[in-house]
């Protein structure tokens, strides 16, 4: 029987990790929603509970993660809401321990922003802009890029040799290649275009308080153009839409230029977030946490909404794109 790497972190494991970095646990352990990497909550004796993070093995280089950490810490520094890691003493973020590195986290309580207020989108806009600025400054030298060929082309070939059923082959293939074509043709931005960004901006990495925005989770940090940290907050009727984006740009403008032009690339940005994450979840599947928690997955009804909403996402790729009103 194959053991996954995470099989081997035990509770007992979990605790002595955090006590290796000189911390005494009360031995109270809950372990949070996550799938990629593990978290948990863990109770320090005399102490606030402690959040930690253990980063899925071989998915991420040593010098991804110190980037990811060293954009976090920036963001913190310049007074922008973030969950960032802890430092200890020797100013250092990760930490080892038995193969599995980690990092420690406050606990920060809060519940996702509700995006039917304005007045929240406008929040929203305004710690985007700001983020943005920092993220200007400098760039990425080993995070990943938001990427057609990696995301796109690569997941489609990998979904059709080993997921895709026999029977949807020749639609999904068809369908994955004009949506390929489509995303290449209207997906092009230049160096000047792509800064640090969030990389996965949703409610569900941000905690809202006190009418703060607190952002948590920059594991998928990248270097994208800005959009790619806006358009996920929008839903509902394209002139829905249309007022919700205007009002995270008018936040958005307070502290950071935004460039028009990159509206045309919203639907690209969904498409490839919509194979993306299909071919996501399958990578994972000997991965004992996915099928239990995506049972739905890799069913025949599955596939067959995926072609469905891919068929639908196509049709989004030839309308105009949306406006600033």
């Amino acid at each position: 029987m194959n053991v996954h790497p995470y099989d081997l972190l035990t509770p007992d494991t979990v605790i002595d990790a955090v006590e290796s970095t000189g911390r005494l646990s009360d031995a109270r352990l809950l372990a949070l929603n996550s799938y990629e990497n593990r978290v948990y909550q863990v109770g320090i004796e005399e102490g606030e509970p402690l959040i930690v993070k253990f980063y899925r093995p071989e998915r991420w280089s040593l010098e991804q993660i110190a980037e990811e950490h060293s954009f976090s810490l920036e963001l913190a520094t310049a007074d922008i809401s973030v969950v960032a890691p802890m430092v200890d003493a020797q100013g250092e973020s990760l930490h080892e321990y038995k193969g599995f590195h980690f990092a420690l986290f406050r606990r920060r309580g809060g519940y996702p922003p509700e995006l039917d207020n304005l007045d929240n989108l406008l929040v929203l806009g305004r710690t985007l802009g700001r983020i943005h600025g920092v993220g200007r400054a400098s760039r990425f030298e080993h995070r990943q890029h938001i990427c057609v060929q990696r995301m796109l082309a690569d997941n489609r070939e990998f979904l059709l040799e080993n997921f895709i059923p026999r029977e949807l082959r020749p639609a999904y293939e068809s369908l994955t290649a004009d949506l390929l074509k489509t995303v290449e043709q209207s997906y092009k931005p230049t160096a000047e275009d792509e800064i640090r960004v969030h990389g996965d901006c949703h409610v569900g990495n941000i905690l809202w308080r006190d009418d703060v925005a607190h952002f948590v989770d920059l594991d998928d940090c990248v270097m994208a153009p800005a959009i790619q940290d806006l358009w996920m907050f929008l839903n509902g009727e394209r002139h829905e839409r249309e007022i919700q984006l205007s009002e995270l740009i008018e936040g958005y403008s307070e502290f950071c230029d935004f460039d028009a032009a990159q509206l045309r690339w919203i639907e690209p940005l969904r498409t490839l977030r919509l194979v993306n994450y299909a071919a996501w979840v399958a990578r994972r599947w000997e991965d004992p946490a996915f099928p239990r928690s995506f049972t739905w997955f890799n069913t025949e009804r599955y596939w067959a909404e995926h072609v469905l909403e891919l068929r639908e996402q196509l049709a989004a790729l030839q309308e105009e794109p949306l406006r600033l009103l």
